[in-house]
């Protein structure tokens, strides 16, 4: 979900968006505790790197602005995919997984919701049924659409998915849960990401709590494997843990993490960060371009405020004619902080690492 605070996201959600199923209901069970809790969080911030090397803590980064979108540019914790029939969607945060589609990557319409009407398990965890942060992948001939639903302020959450033969709205059949946890847990199932590596099916995971976590899925049958271990790949030094939506690429011999660090959802005043460390190992462990590891706070800046461009975050990665491409929102400082969709080219430094350009 990406531990959002209700005044800000669904003001611009609901007064900007256009009407859906359940738009009505879309944010408000997002999370309004925890925006205090990270309000205050003491957090400890490292010397930005830009392309891929260190720049000294006394300067300022500087970024690119994102590709130049039209049409439908409201969103919130994208997950962007070219179709294999042509042509582009982006589910959401929003309505009952709200929906865009595009031809070209630049004009974007409103397509809906994935589904007409929420699953009924999905009230086991929110009263308004209330899914966050989902993500498109393509395997087996068809595609996956993992995602979550939960309450705020607590773990007492669940990772659902779906699948569809052609990715389109309205054609998706629901599976129910992968992967569930519970107040006992050290961790929170919500903001999925999967990535296929040695023949197995990983999903990344995590908000908050103790950050980062991934499990081995069956590819079978697309939920959690028995008796799988939940591996711990990043977190923060100090509670409240502010670091989530995880998102894993392979590039070269290396695992790359990217999360979102600090304040989401609180429109211009957020302070959304995207960092990123690697690995070897899909299971970790994951350090920056210093060394620090990201179980003890690490990872290099990718993309920070900038501009109108405020509280980047809620991450994914896709491929698109053989690049790599950062999709995330943004809080518009020019149009109130409402919530819009930005997509850069991510390009890699010759020692292998990422930034926007």
């Amino acid at each position: 979900m990406r531990l959002r605070t209700a005044t800000a996201l669904t003001a611009a959600l609901l007064a900007f968006a256009p009407v859906t199923a359940n738009a009505a209901t879309t944010t408000d069970a997002a999370t309004t505790a925890n925006a205090t809790t990270t309000a205050n969080a003491t957090t400890t911030e490292y010397a930005a790197t830009t392309a891929g090397a260190p720049t000294a803590a006394t300067l300022t980064p500087t970024y690119p602005d994102p590709q130049p979108i039209t049409g439908q540019q409201i969103i919130h914790d994208p997950t962007v995919t070219r179709l294999k029939s042509g042509g582009y969607v982006a589910y959401s945060t929003g309505g009952v997984i709200g929906a865009r589609l595009s031809k070209d990557r630049v004009h974007w319409t409103d397509a809906g919701n994935a589904f007409a009407m929420p699953p009924s398990w999905w009230y086991e965890y929110n009263d308004t049924a209330d899914p966050w942060a989902p993500d498109i992948s393509y395997r087996s001939g068809k595609y996956w659409l993992y995602y979550a639903v939960s309450s705020w302020g607590t773990n007492h959450s669940a990772i659902g998915f779906a699948t569809s033969p052609s990715g389109l709205p309205g054609t998706w059949t629901d599976h129910g849960k992968a992967f569930t946890s519970e107040r006992t847990d050290t961790w929170n199932a919500i903001d999925p990401a999967l990535i296929r590596a040695a023949g197995k099916l990983w999903m990344s995971f995590g908000s908050y709590w103790t950050g980062i976590r991934m499990v081995e899925l069956d590819p079978r049958t697309g939920r959690s494997a028995p008796g799988a271990e939940v591996h711990h790949l990043a977190t923060r030094p100090d509670a409240p843990y502010a670091v989530e939506g995880p998102a894993i690429v392979r590039h070269g011999r290396y695992y790359y993490l990217f999360a979102s660090y600090d304040t989401c959802c609180a429109g211009v005043n957020s302070t959304y960060k995207i960092r990123v460390g690697r690995s070897t190992s899909v299971t970790g462990p994951y350090t920056d371009s210093q060394g620090r590891p990201m179980l003890e706070g690490g990872g290099d800046l990718v993309l920070e405020s900038h501009g109108r461009y405020v509280g980047t975050g809620g991450e994914s990665v896709f491929r698109d004619r053989g690049r790599d491409w950062l999709a995330y929102h943004y809080y518009d400082a020019e149009d109130n902080g409402v919530p819009k969709l930005g997509l850069n080219r991510l390009d890699w430094t010759k020692d292998g690492w990422p930034h926007v350009v």
